[in-house]
């Protein structure tokens, strides 16, 4: 029995004890605040910080442009999480709300036009564009408006080839041509662009969100197109998605991954590893989709490593990292949107531990007046109600509550005390059925005293 104890207290040691309090109406509640504080109801896109009364243009309130395609994901995860649920009131009104937003993101944004590069409304660098693929893409998946589909295949294309109208020769840096393969970042200058170099940047911020734009392509466009034959097509078939998707995405993680930390770019010499979360993050969801697509264990593998780096390497007390850069604070919800898949899509359920706590901590760190938080999930300073939040940093917290949803207490208990080891040995949970912990992955201090579930046990902390 001593033996016993003393394993446990062990164990114990080497977990971080957190009481869940947020419940399943308080994730809801923190993305309608965010909406109130944020959304211009008048035009419908979303404003750069709390202070402002409009989002008028890039220079005069309006978030940044790509940034836009982020929260659009987030209104188009709050309609699929209601649908999940089977809440019909939710679901209407988030898809009337998803609606507004991609009106208003369309009439802000040229009509969606990505061959107009004024730098206002205009569409001026790749990544830029590639972000709305991305975000029109998982739209047609979700409501199959054929608009949408179109949108994300012209933009896709436009960043591939380059555009007749404004004269780059387009982000594919084509090995045939002598420049080395994967994809540019941006074309210089914006109005007469000259041909791409092979030193010219190639950042992983490009080719990791073109590998997730092409995969998802790939499993909703039609089988049985024809292979198009114009220089610059404004599509392409099915097969020519996947394939592409693969050769950039073999690229990107020979040149600029190493042991799941993925380099900012390369100019030309070898990468250069600044360590950014939305790099980790599009490194995973690409990995991630190629597996699921192809079923090939190494892409399992590379998303893991990617996770793992985060978690091990650029956490500060298990708490993720907040960048207060231009725009940066928008890092923690691209994270938000594509660690799902490596959770629950691929059974990955160990990050949950890292993820429930980030939640938390923000949760009780909020500003409880207008419900938003600033991001930075390291420090336990309260935002005080007037000052200033830029929506890139608030976004963290409302996109990782809408993509992790609360677990429900008896569904844990059943997993628990289920017999055929359907819950992993290693997982601890409240006798009420919350996971705490998946594995060891936590690290000091100690579980607080009291009786927990440890291997479908009974679990005695002194």
């Amino acid at each position: 029995m001593r033996r016993t104890l003393l394993t446990l207290a062990l164990l114990a040691s080497v977990l971080t004890a957190f009481a869940q309090t947020y419940t399943n109406e308080d994730e809801w509640q923190a993305y309608e605040d965010f909406n109130n504080v944020f959304l211009d109801t008048q035009k419908n896109i979303y404003r750069d910080h709390s202070e402002r009364q409009n989002a008028v243009d890039r220079w005069n309130g309006a978030a940044a442009i790509w940034c836009q395609a982020i929260f659009f994901d987030m209104a188009l995860n709050a309609y699929r999480r209601a649908d999940k649920e089977g809440d019909t009131a939710r679901k209407a009104k988030y898809r009337l709300l998803f609606q507004r937003i991609y009106a208003g993101e369309k009439a802000q944004y040229v009509d969606f036009d990505f061959d107009n590069c004024n730098t206002n409304t205009g569409w001026f660098v790749y990544d830029d564009i590639m972000w709305w693929t991305c975000a029109l893409a998982r739209a047609y998946e979700t409501f199959r408006t054929s608009a949408y589909l179109t949108y994300a295949e012209k933009s896709f294309c436009r960043v591939w080839y380059g555009s007749d109208k404004v004269g780059d020769d387009g982000s594919y840096a084509d090995p045939a041509r002598g420049l080395g393969g994967g994809m540019f970042w941006e074309w210089q200058p914006i109005d007469k662009p000259k041909a791409h170099q092979n030193g010219d940047f190639r950042s992983a911020c490009i080719n990791f969100p073109t590998v997730i734009a092409a995969c998802t392509l790939y499993n909703n466009v039609p089988d049985g197109r024809s292979t198009p034959t114009a220089a610059r097509p404004a599509r392409q078939t099915r097969e020519w998605y996947l394939e592409k998707a693969k050769e950039i995405y073999n690229w990107a993680t020979s040149t600029l991954v190493q042991n799941g930390r993925v380099a900012d770019g390369i100019h030309g010499g070898g990468p250069e590893f600044t360590d950014h979360l939305y790099n980790q993050a599009t490194f995973i969801g690409a990995s991630c989709m190629l597996y699921q697509i192809t079923g090939e264990t190494k892409y399992k593998t590379q998303a893991i490593a990617g996770a793992d780096y985060v978690f091990r390497n650029m956490t500060s007390s298990l708490y993720l990292p907040l960048e207060r850069g231009v725009e940066q604070g928008i890092y923690g919800a691209i994270f938000a949107q594509y660690l799902p898949m490596l959770i629950y899509d691929m059974g990955q359920t160990r990050y949950l531990t890292y993820v429930k706590r980030n939640i938390q901590r923000a949760w009780d760190t909020r500003d409880t007046v207008r419900g938003i938080h600033d991001g930075d999930f390291q420090s336990r300073t309260v935002v005080a109600s007037d000052a200033k939040v830029e929506s890139y940093n608030a976004s963290a917290l409302p996109a990782l509550m809408l993509m992790f949803p609360v677990e429900e207490g008896p569904d844990a208990v059943e997993e628990v005390n289920a017999a055929g080891g359907e819950a992993p040995a290693s997982d601890v949970y409240m006798l009420d059925g919350r996971r705490l912990y998946s594995g060891r992955a936590a690290a000091s201090p100690s579980l607080r005293r009291g009786v927990y579930l440890y291997g479908k046990k009974k679990m005695l902390v002194r």
